[in-house]
């Protein structure tokens, strides 16, 4: 991937930096946003830098549609192009549905939809032929194996019809779209050890979490030249939740 930009939203923590870690270990420049935690995107930036390669730590909201198009020109002007665009900001409220509010669902939809759309719509403007985006699905799109999950398995459940959509509309460019779901991922959000950990391993046949590098793995896979022919397609890196 030498000589490529790629930009990762929701790349200071979890599967965003390492998602923007393993990008940069394989030769692209990465620019990375965050919503909070400054301090940890200027550290992946850091690390991306000791590998010899260029990074970006950009605040940008992605449920906020001028900043999310920001985050996309300033990438383009920084780095002078944009190749690989990964979808992986998002949010997950669970809980029963009737103690969902409004305020919920709007959140949980202008981040995990309407902001996945407008970072690829911004992006494919701005992409030459043979781009990529991927994005961050969820097992739960794929299989609910309990109640309280309804607001969030729609959301990322309608990411599958968004990427296949683009494969259609983009292929022309020679522009790739894929969707990843992680399955249960050790993370800050969902730690392995965690409360809720034992019934969520209870559903997994490898019988264990996996890990954020898992999940870049697979990334690095579609950003590169292995993803060449491979569009409109889902990828399940969720230790067999879905089986």
């Amino acid at each position: 991937m030498n000589g490529t930009v790629a930009l990762v939203t929701g790349g200071s923590r979890g599967i965003g930096a390492a998602t923007a870690l393993r990008l940069a270990r394989e030769g692209a420049d990465v620019a990375l946003t965050y919503a909070e935690s400054k301090e940890a995107a200027e550290e992946v930036v850091t690390r991306i830098e000791a590998m010899g390669r260029r990074g970006l730590a950009l605040r940008a909201d992605a449920a906020d549609a001028v900043e999310t198009a920001e985050a996309v020109a300033r990438t383009v002007e920084t780095f002078g192009r944009l190749d690989v665009l990964v979808n992986n900001a998002g949010i997950g409220v669970l809980g029963p549905m009737d103690g969902l509010s409004l305020e919920d669902v709007d959140r949980v939809l202008a981040v995990n939809v309407r902001g996945v759309f407008l970072a690829s719509q911004a992006a494919a403007a701005r992409m030459a032929e043979g781009g990529r985006i991927i994005t961050i699905g969820s097992c739960i799109a794929l299989r609910v194996p309990g109640p309280g999950g309804t607001l969030y398995a729609m959301s990322k459940s309608a990411l599958i019809g968004l990427t296949k959509a683009l494969a259609r509309e983009l292929g022309d460019r020679r522009i790739t779209a894929n969707i990843v779901h992680p399955g249960p991922i050790d993370t800050d959000m969902n730690p392995a050890d965690g409360p809720y950990a034992e019934g969520q391993t209870a559903t997994i046949p490898l019988g264990r979490f996996g890990r954020a590098e898992e999940v870049a793995a697979t990334v690095a896979h579609l950003a590169g030249p292995g993803g060449d022919y491979v569009t409109g397609a889902e990828f399940s890196v969720d230790g067999g939740h879905a089986a």
